[in-house]
């Protein structure tokens, strides 16, 4: 445990049932000890406790994570920590990762949206690009939502939009007033 990690966390609003304050390389070395295991990583993630929730998704292996269950675990999503390393953990890997990261940002809920846009920003730091009708509706939904967005999930949106832009030099302009609104 480390205690002022998990005081300052606590202090910053990041409440758990329990929090360790385990720095994630730490999490990751206990992750490393054991094989992907879909039951453990499930057991897991129904904890209410910040480290188990991020070794759920560094150990939930992809063929077995299901869209329903990707649904599920956003909908239990303390905080947008657990987002950021869950996307990144697991995610981005899911196959069906770009089809539910469209369906993510064109949701209401906060927490769907900000796992739709880190998602796409880590796609797009892949080098995976879109097709003319996906990009249009990245965009469109990216206007439209960063307009009234704010703290974590503006972040995401304008993160997403520059990593867009390092893809597609061809929409600069219009990604560039769109990140001046």
């Amino acid at each position: 445990m480390n205690g002022v990690a998990s005081a300052f966390m606590r202090e910053n609003g990041l409440n758990y049932k329990l929090n360790f304050g385990v720095e994630i390389p730490r999490l990751q070395s206990i992750a490393s000890e054991f094989q992907p295991n879909h039951e453990l990583a499930q057991a897991l993630w129904k904890e209410n406790i910040r480290e188990c929730k991020i070794l759920a998704g560094m150990l939930q292996p992809v063929d077995s994570f299901y869209p329903e269950i990707a649904e599920i675990w956003i909908e239990g999503m303390p905080t947008a920590e657990i987002a950021q390393l869950t996307v990144m953990n697991l995610f981005q890997k899911l196959p069906y990762a770009s089809e539910k990261a469209f369906q993510w940002i064109a949701r209401e809920e906060e927490m769907f949206q900000l796992c739709g846009y880190l998602l796409l920003a880590r796609l797009f730091m892949k080098g995976e690009p879109l097709n003319e009708r996906a990009e249009n509706e990245f965009l469109d939904q990216a206007g439209a939502t960063i307009a009234h967005a704010e703290g974590t999930l503006k972040k995401a949106i304008v993160n997403a939009l520059l990593k867009y832009e390092e893809i597609n030099k061809q929409r600069t302009q219009e990604i560039e007033n769109m990140l001046l609104q």
